[in-house]
């Protein structure tokens, strides 16, 4: 299928400026979450519990509250002013990076809270610039797979700006947030000039718009089972995902990489580049209920590829970074299509009046809520696991329950697709 057949050089133009914005937009405030987690606060450890371990479940916890809090706030979200809001949230979780650094511990665990609270939110309202388009496939992806690659981008400036100017641990997340500080004001302007969706979007993805607390309830009574099923299959998902981003730099250690600070970008780099590769390639598909299919058959080879490689390396037939670098790609081609495409080309095949925004977050919120339970389960059960072996051990466990998931919400999905005779 030719491209130019669907698309003028005039919206291809918008979708390429969309796409690299939000790309660069969102891997910028990725600089005040992650950089932080490159500190190990060694020796330092309150009620048995490694500070480390207290600061990303504190953060974890207050991503949590804002996804619960954003399924509203998200959903009823209006276009005008959302530039302001973009900048108060990032503004105070840039602020509560300095206070984490004047604190001593354990106090600076309240602050990291605070942080991820308010960072909780930008992945929704940076979403709703882009959402409702024939070329959304093509922008959510840059989208998506810019937390991969800022992941580690974002952890490799901060090693260095950590040994270039010899900061302590605990001004590492403070520094970095700084050097992305003007970077993200002129992104945050270029944002506000994405152009709206034209006709031909509201006419193949439906209009957009917000929901109010009817229009919220109504979708949910009407695609409640289907949507439990995509949550639980997605929680799990998070669960991997977090324990994988948040404790890199100890997996790393433990495999022999922790004096070479360029591997985060090396192995996220290659991961966002096939990630979005597969992933963009869904904008070709017009027929909205055959993209929503495929996104079924891509989390499911996602789930194959995590769950393989964990399993060969637990059985000591596969290399540390060669697993790494195929967990990481079979979890994001797993995670990605929900933050981008599934609920985009839902939404468009069953033409429902409402926005991607109220869908994300009802699977985010609960997805973190099962990412904070698993690890402060492991520290009060005192699970005797390096990360390296905790983490492959889980992903085995965890795909068997995310493929039995996709499966089941496919055939729920393509049953209610057919008696609604859309």
């Amino acid at each position: 299928m030719n491209i130019k057949k669907q698309f003028t050089g005039k919206q291809l133009s918008a979708a390429l400026y969309a796409a690299l914005v939000a790309f660069l937009t969102y891997a910028s405030i990725y600089a005040y979450r992650k950089p932080f987690t490159v500190a190990t606060f060694e020796g330092i450890s309150f009620g048995g519990i490694p500070y480390q371990t207290l600061l990303v479940i504190s953060q974890v916890v207050g991503y949590m509250l804002s996804k619960f809090y954003g399924i509203k706030f998200i959903a009823e979200l209006k276009r005008m002013g959302r530039w302001k809001t973009s900048a108060v949230l990032i503004g105070s979780a840039w602020l509560a990076l300095l206070f984490f650094a004047l604190v001593p511990p354990p106090w600076g665990i309240p602050f990291l809270l605070l942080n991820g609270f308010m960072l909780g939110f930008m992945w929704g309202i940076v979403f709703s610039y882009i959402e409702g388009r024939r070329a959304t496939d093509f922008i959510g992806s840059a989208l998506a797979v810019s937390f991969i690659f800022a992941g580690g981008f974002t952890r490799s400036v901060a090693v260095w700006l950590r040994d270039l100017l010899q900061l302590p641990d605990v001004w590492i997340g403070f520094t970095t947030g700084a050097v992305f500080s003007i970077p993200l004001i002129i992104l945050l302007f270029l944002l506000e000039k994405i152009p709206p969706p034209d006709a031909d979007d509201i006419s193949e993805r439906t209009i957009r718009q917000p929901m109010n607390k009817t229009s919220r309830q109504q979708l949910l009574r009407q695609f409640g089972w289907g949507l439990l099923l995509v949550t639980i299959t997605y929680l799990f998902l998070t669960i991997m995902r977090d324990i994988r981003d948040n404790f890199m730099t100890n997996m790393w250690n433990e495999l022999g990489y922790g004096k070479k600070p360029a591997i985060f970008t090396q192995t996220e780099t290659i991961t966002s580049v096939i990630v979005l590769a597969i992933m963009s390639g869904l904008v070709l598909i017009r027929k909205n209920i055959l993209a929503f299919r495929i996104a079924h058959i891509v989390i499911t080879a996602g789930f194959l590829i995590a769950g393989s490689s964990s399993l060969l390396f637990v059985s000591h037939q596969m290399e540390g970074a060669l697993w790494m670098q195929l967990t990481g790609l079979g979890l994001y081609m797993a995670y990605i299509p929900f933050n981008c495409i599934f609920f985009e080309r839902f939404i468009a095949a069953f033409k429902i009046a409402g926005n991607v925004g109220f869908l994300i977050y009802i699977a985010d919120a609960w997805g973190y809520l099962g990412s904070v339970s698993i690890m402060v389960t492991k520290e009060i059960l005192k699970i005797n696991l390096n990360w390296s072996a905790f983490y492959s051990n889980s992903v085995i466990v965890f795909s068997v329950i995310g493929i039995t998931g996709t499966v089941l919400s496919f055939l729920y999905f393509n049953k209610k697709y057919r008696s609604l005779q859309l």
